[in-house]
């Protein structure tokens, strides 16, 4: 019979699929004799199957659940609902995937009215009870009855003021049993029932709810930024309760085995004496370094740094603990591999594979690819941060500058964020329903909260710049006022903040590229020994190519010709060569052109030096470089010497009804045969004169756009030999080059045995491709696509990752017919996709050469190339 329930003492590391990451954890510690306190773990299959069952959970899993209860009672020697010796449990979730925060916890499960007096006579400590059971009373009831949690705030807040209490342990037992009263009231009137007494019943409605914020709002989205599956949901830990709040010989922390912010090796974290674990992680409480918890506990924090390092080489990775101290004995409740910063995965990746930890594959594999990007964004100017007015510090949580206006609440920084501009979330201090507004935000600042409450987890694990627990600054969230000294700030008042250092500073402060060596520049390098794909660029100026060769990019994958037209003093030229009604009109507009693009090859040639070039023929319709309104094509008559009349007339000729499916591409090509050849001239002239100036051995790749038939292809490609050979031959000179074509109609995928017989190359264009295989506009269907992810129709964006199951198999149809007909054919992508993981992957499955992408995204490609090839083995 398949087993629904297991205890700690029956699992292992390997079986996260079935027990989550925390349930497995808490096996394997439990295997290898670290002090855990016992419990079971109720499985992912269960929740799947709880929702399978329309939300309830079927006989067979309470009765084990009971059955295995039974056993956490013989062990702990304590008895659920036992008023002389009460066992209370938490009841908290564990998905594979860690997903800090997103999910929901249950304290001090197993009390009620009379078990919280015997707790307080088993333990001689009437205020310890009371506090266990008001903490308990406000978490069953946001988590489990969702009722609002600042309901019961306000009742304990209110109670704190009416006694004149700064911190919650300054409250007697006679006001915690005055809290009781009123959360119980509350319970009550919200749900129009009593708070639940009978210790089972409370079990299982907590496991239900644990199991139904799987599907919370703020999982789901954590899930879509992290692309978690929603089908492996979540397992449920339930264990015996040790505590940290029973005075000041117990305590609680978190800690990591590593710097999670910059990756130094020592321990990094924070523990609070007389409090439990939610104090720390909600922030709302500032706790005290790691380190001083050597004087509060000197014996405890030995045997911590100990468990710490055991741990560390048994994982081979930094980990995340959480751990409790009850009467100076240690526990710990918690291991798994640490969220860290982009800059810090750098450096524990290389100083583990010098340490002897991990070899270099396994370094590479541990750096998320689209971490990458975090180190590629602007820091602050020295020189302009040496100038800026401070005005206050806090913790610097995880690194970065931000700059950007302050706005007080999620809802707002979206709104924000979706307008443009750049915004600074500023809270008391976070929790997970705000996850939506630190996900548009630059940078987060919170009151609150140490180095490992919600903010600086979730931020780090977002490569979003943070300040958290800065006490110095008063934060007014009703009246959207932020004060800082002398200061007040209102919302859409700008600050800076550099996370780096935990710095406030006054203004918006100017930002500058990030320097790429050390460590980076160490696993960059294993990366490419390692990889076998090839990574170019798209760009198209010369100060693109330069960033990309910084980057490490190989080539350019795509250079698009009709950026370099809309300059200024160009587009008249185009505009003329448009309203032309003659050929011999068109070509004098065209020579006048053909310097400017000589000189714009010329420009991404020498910046590239021998690397490969790819050159887009033009392919947007000619309607683009028209203006649309009266008023410009008045302007524009003037300016070109043309009546409004002709000019308005040859506006609404040239307007197409869908011209993404009209007159562009190779079309232009075939209509106008005198444009392919200008920009033919241009391409080879540019190669001519950089061969000669600069010794440079420059093959150019000539790409035609949008072929959909051999016999397209062959029109066009004629006009582009014809005049590379007539250049060549003028000048004397005689080189190698390629004609090759893009790859992003539908039937040039299912023909491509036909199309290579005339192209030396194909590059994917993977945004047109995708768009004409699902018959969707990427331009006009953004809010259908969100819907559809919404939905589950879509696991994810096709234009941002490219679908495997139909464009893929276009792809990899290509590729194949391609190759039977032209062994030795060259083979990319230049889509948007190009940058994508998951896409590169895929590109490197099927045997492409090389991927392109935008220059900012080559590190991303470098990394994500050397992992495929490494999963591939």
């Amino acid at each position: 019979m398949k087993k629904f329930v297991y205890s700690f003492n029956e699992g292992s590391k390997d079986m996260k699929d079935l027990l989550g990451g925390k349930g497995a954890n808490l096996a394997e510690m439990t295997k290898i004799g670290l002090p855990v306190p016992f419990g079971f773990t109720v499985t992912t299959e269960a929740c799947n199957r709880y929702y399978e069952e329309g939300k309830t959970i079927g006989d067979d899993i309470v009765e084990s659940i009971f059955e295995k209860l039974e056993e956490l009672e013989n062990v702990t020697g304590k008895k659920f609902g036992d008023v002389g010796n009460p066992l209370l449990v938490s009841v908290r979730s564990g998905a594979k995937i860690s997903m800090p925060g997103m999910m929901d916890t249950i304290l001090n499960l197993g009390l009620n009215d009379e078990t919280v007096e015997g707790l307080a006579t088993l333990t001689e400590n009437p205020r310890f009870a009371y506090d266990s059971y008001r903490r308990f009373i406000q978490m069953f009831g946001d988590v489990v009855m969702e009722i609002d949690k600042r309901k019961f705030d306000a009742i304990f807040d209110g109670k704190k003021e009416e006694r004149g209490c700064e911190f919650d342990v300054d409250l007697t037992t006679d006001d915690l049993k005055d809290i009781i009263s009123g959360y119980k009231a509350l319970v009550k009137e919200e749900m129009g029932r009593d708070f639940p007494q009978q210790p089972k019943d409370q079990l299982m409605e907590a496991i239900m709810a644990v199991f139904r914020s799987w599907n919370n709002d703020r999982a789901i989205l954590y899930r879509k930024l992290n692309e978690i599956p929603d089908s492996i949901g979540t397992a449920v830990n339930v264990q015996s309760m040790v505590f940290g709040n029973m005075g000041d010989t117990s305590g609680t922390g978190v800690a990591f085995t590593r710097n999670a912010a910059n990756g130094e090796k020592a321990l990094f974290g924070e523990f609070l004496v007389n409090a439990q674990g939610e104090d720390v992680v909600a922030g709302i409480r500032t706790p005290q370094p790691i380190a001083e918890m050597a004087q509060a506990f000197p014996e405890v924090y030995k045997e911590f740094v100990r468990i710490a390092e055991l741990l560390e080489n048994h994982y081979k990775d930094m980990q995340d603990m959480e751990f409790t101290v009850e009467r100076e004995k240690l526990y710990m409740l918690q291991t798994r591999n640490g969220k860290r910063t982009a800059p810090a995965a750098v450096k524990i990746a290389v100083d583990m594979e010098a340490e002897g930890l991990i070899d270099k594959e396994t370094a590479i594999m541990r750096i998320e690819p689209a971490q990458i990007d975090q180190l590629l964004h602007p820091m602050f100017d020295e020189a302009e941060l040496a100038k800026a007015e401070k005005l206050a510090k806090g913790l610097p949580a995880s690194p970065g500058a931000a700059t950007g206006k302050i706005y007080f609440n999620a809802s707002d920084a979206e709104a924000a964020a979706a307008n443009g501009e750049k915004v600074i979330l500023v809270r008391l201090e976070t929790s997970p329903e705000d996850l939506a507004g630190m996900v548009a935000a630059e940078g987060i600042l919170t009151a609150r909260g140490g180095m490992t409450s919600h903010a600086a987890v979730v931020a780090r694990g977002m490569g979003k710049c943070c300040v958290s627990g800065c006490s110095e600054i008063k934060v007014d969230e009703d009246n959207k006022k932020l004060g800082i000294g002398e200061y007040t700030f209102v919302e859409g008042d700008y600050i800076s903040l550099n996370g780096s250092a935990g710095d406030v500073l006054k203004g918006q402060i100017k930002t500058v590229p990030p320097e790429l060596s050390g460590d980076f520049g160490k696993i960059m390098s294993w990366a490419d020994e390692i990889r076998t794909l090839k990574i170019r660029t798209n760009a198209d100026n010369p100060r693109d190519a330069k960033q990309a060769v910084e980057f490490g990019a190989e080539g350019i994958g795509l250079c698009r010709t009709e950026h370099m037209f809309f300059e200024e003093e160009r587009i008249p030229a185009i505009r003329r060569m448009i309203m032309a009604d003659t050929e011999a009109e068109r070509r004098e507009a065209l020579k006048f052109l053909l310097p400017y693009q000589k000189g714009d090859f010329k420009g991404i040639y020498e910046a590239m030096g021998d690397r490969p070039v790819t050159i887009r023929l033009l392919d947007p319709p000619l309607h683009e470089f028209i203006p649309h309104t009266d008023e410009e094509l008045h302007d524009l008559a003037k300016q070109i010497n043309v009546s409004y009349e002709k000019l308005a007339k040859k506006a609404e000729e040239l307007h197409e009804f869908n011209p993404m499916l009209g007159h562009r591409g190779c079309r232009l090509a075939v209509t106008y045969p005198e444009i392919a050849e200008m920009q033919a001239e241009a391409i080879i002239r540019a190669a001519i004169e950089v061969r000669a100036e600069k010794g440079l051995d420059i093959v150019p790749e000539i790409m035609i756009p949008l072929i959909g038939l051999k016999s397209e292809l062959a029109d066009v490609k004629a006009t582009v030999v014809k005049t590379v050979e007539s250049v060549m031959e003028a000048e004397g000179v005689k080189f190698d080059y390629l004609v090759g074509t893009m790859i992003e109609i539908p039937r040039a995928a299912l023909t491509a045995d036909e199309i290579a017989q005339e192209a030396e190359f194909f590059s994917f264009g993977t945004n047109d491709l995708t768009q004409m295989t699902f018959g969707f506009s990427r331009d006009d269907t953004g809010n259908i696509i969100k819907e559809y992810i919404d939905k589950g129709i879509f696991e994810e964006d096709p234009f941002q990752s490219i679908d495997q199951v139909g464009v893929g198999k276009l792809v990899r149809m290509a590729v194949d017919l391609g190759k039977q007909t032209r062994p030795n054919i060259k083979l990319g992508i230049c889509g948007e996709h190009g940058g994508d993981p998951k896409s590169i992957a895929f590109c490197n499955e099927i045997g492409l050469h090389y991927v392109s992408c935008s220059p900012f995204r080559v590190p991303i490609a470098r990394l994500a190339a050397a992992q495929a090839a490494i999963a591939q083995k």
